[in-house]
């Protein structure tokens, strides 16, 4: 067996990871090192060649036509969660159990994902809509995670007790239906509260809960956070995506899509990315570097973003207005 390379070496440790230079070997492998590091291995008597095993399930289970939504995304949401319990200095505050159910959880959040979202499922009158009424995708991402959780060969958590099994897994599925955004923006405000007024107590398991939710998003849209040229690339994918969305709502359901999936409003990415960050993101990185300092990279870096699309966003605006003129 080839030897794994060190987080160090793999960059695994950095805010400002980006996984393009890597291979889909080397992204195996690097899923392998955050388990090894994070001491689930060893705490919870995985077999190797199951993590293994599982790893390359779930990289599977991922479709490799979806512009986004694939394997690369939820591999970059794992190493932003490896490096929030290292770097940014959360993991003392975990226990084991929650360590385990966030990083299986942020591998397997978007498992078997078309391309499309919940809206769009929704009024296609797809079947996982009749199956699930709210967060429909969001379950379908948990069935699938727990599908290859139990398949022969794949069982990395055969070394749990029953009470630490079930425990994991409702956590997983939690930690999995908050990458919902509509979820998450439910949520937020309570923990937004809690925080402020320095009412979080870690000894309280809502609380805790709440925290594992708001992890989740902070790691799913930390493309929001990387360096300008990451974020330029990672743009474009999720563009790519949501425009052929927007042509299929057209094609398909004969509606006018949003302007976020209409390709002939590509120009107005900028001023969207702007007010995306403003809703969704800068509350969300300001809370967490204030409970840990240790994660201000995450900030920084989504602040810096929202300059660099307000530039955009200016230059834009002042093209339209020269071309009017």
């Amino acid at each position: 067996a080839t030897a794994v390379p060190s987080a160090q070496s793999l960059r695994l440790l950095d805010f400002s990871f980006s996984d393009f230079d890597l291979s889909d070997a080397e992204t195996t492998q690097a899923a392998i090192r955050m388990f090894t590091d994070l001491n689930l291995v060893q705490n919870f008597q995985m077999k190797y060649k199951s993590l293994c095993q599982w790893i390359l399930s779930v990289k599977k289970n991922y479709r490799k036509n979806v512009a986004y939504h694939n394997w690369r995304h939820a591999f970059n949401t794992a190493q932003c969660m490896f490096a929030v319990l290292k770097s940014g200095r959360l993991q003392s505050n975990l226990n084991d159990l929650e360590i385990l159910a966030l990083m299986i959880a942020t591998l397997s959040h978007d498992l078997d994902h078309r391309g499309v979202n919940n809206a769009y499922i929704q009024r296609s009158d797809h079947p996982l809509a009749q199956l699930y009424c709210h967060s429909t995708m969001e379950h379908h991402h948990f069935d699938q995670c727990l599908m290859i959780l139990n398949s022969p060969g794949n069982q990395i958590l055969s070394g749990l007790s029953l009470e630490e099994y079930r425990a994991t897994l409702k956590m997983i599925e939690r930690a999995i239906l908050a990458t919902d955004l509509a979820l998450y923006m439910k949520k937020r405000g309570e923990f937004f509260e809690l925080t402020k007024n320095n009412q979080f107590i870690w000894d309280n398991e809502f609380h805790r809960d709440l925290l594992r939710s708001m992890l989740m998003t902070a790691c799913d849209i930390s493309a929001i956070t990387k360096p300008w040229p990451v974020q330029r690339r990672i743009a474009d994918l999720v563009a790519t995506e949501f425009f052929e969305q927007g042509d299929k709502e057209r094609r398909e359901l004969n509606v006018e899509p949003i302007d976020l999936m209409n390709r002939e409003k590509r120009d107005k990415i900028p001023s969207m990315q702007v007010a995306f960050i403003d809703a969704i993101c800068v509350q969300l990185y300001e809370t967490l570097a204030g409970m840990s300092e240790s994660c201000s990279p995450l900030l920084e870096g989504c602040r810096r973003n929202r300059q660099n699309w307000k530039h955009l966003a200016e230059q834009g605006e002042k093209k339209m207005v020269n071309g009017a003129s």
